[in-house]
């Protein structure tokens, strides 16, 4: 189950979210990469989509995008953008088999706690095709903290990250690392993973 707290954080700074998300350029390559590997009107999940700039594109690029957010205010923002069919759920309502071509999880699984984390990844395993692309962003580290204005982080290590997909039966086809400053104002370390089911 998601953090109320983080929830709410997310439900009162969601404007200033969209703004600060919508000038990082963090996101582009990587999305790009995922788009093209996704097939021309394939179905593709924007999990945590916070204000939907992911899911924008997604669904500019021809997709059949689904974009879900645990928080109603993000959920309204993604909503807003053409083609993105936006809905509020947490990751405890991941369900189906073979539904998505691709999932892109950027910097949302984060919130989930350690022990509802394999439990997630079986299920967009599940959810995905075949051979269905997924990409995952998440910070660097190796506890459970809030950060300075109360959202509930899991941090993992490249290596046991890497582990967690692999257990979930996910081929990993490569990891990038990079850092940037997040809604509260600090500097953070973090690791992509691009895979296939």
């Amino acid at each position: 189950m998601i953090d109320a707290q983080t929830i709410q954080v997310y439900d009162d700074r969601s404007d200033q979210y969209a703004r600060e998300n919508a000038k990082s350029t963090t996101r582009d390559t990587y999305l790009t990469s995922f788009i093209s590997a996704c097939p021309t009107g394939g179905r593709v999940l924007d999990l945590g989509c916070g204000p939907g700039h992911a899911a924008k594109q997604m669904a500019k690029a021809g997709l059949e995008t689904d974009a879900t957010d645990a928080s109603s205010q993000m959920v309204a923002l993604a909503a807003s953008h053409p083609g993105v069919h936006a809905r509020q759920a947490t990751f405890d309502q991941i369900s189906g088999a073979a539904i998505y071509d691709g999932i892109w999880a950027s910097f949302s699984l984060l919130h989930a706690p350690r022990a509802a984390f394999p439990g997630h990844l079986a299920a967009i395993h599940t959810a995905l095709k075949p051979n269905g692309a997924f990409y995952i962003g998440m910070k660097l580290g190796t506890d459970e903290a809030r950060d300075d204005i109360g959202r509930l982080y899991t941090y993992y290590t490249a290596d046991g990250l890497q582990k967690h997909l692999q257990k979930a039966d996910f081929t990993i086809l490569n990891h990038s690392f990079g850092s940037s400053i997040g809604l509260d104002g600090v500097m953070a370390d973090w690791v992509v993973v691009t895979a296939h089911a």
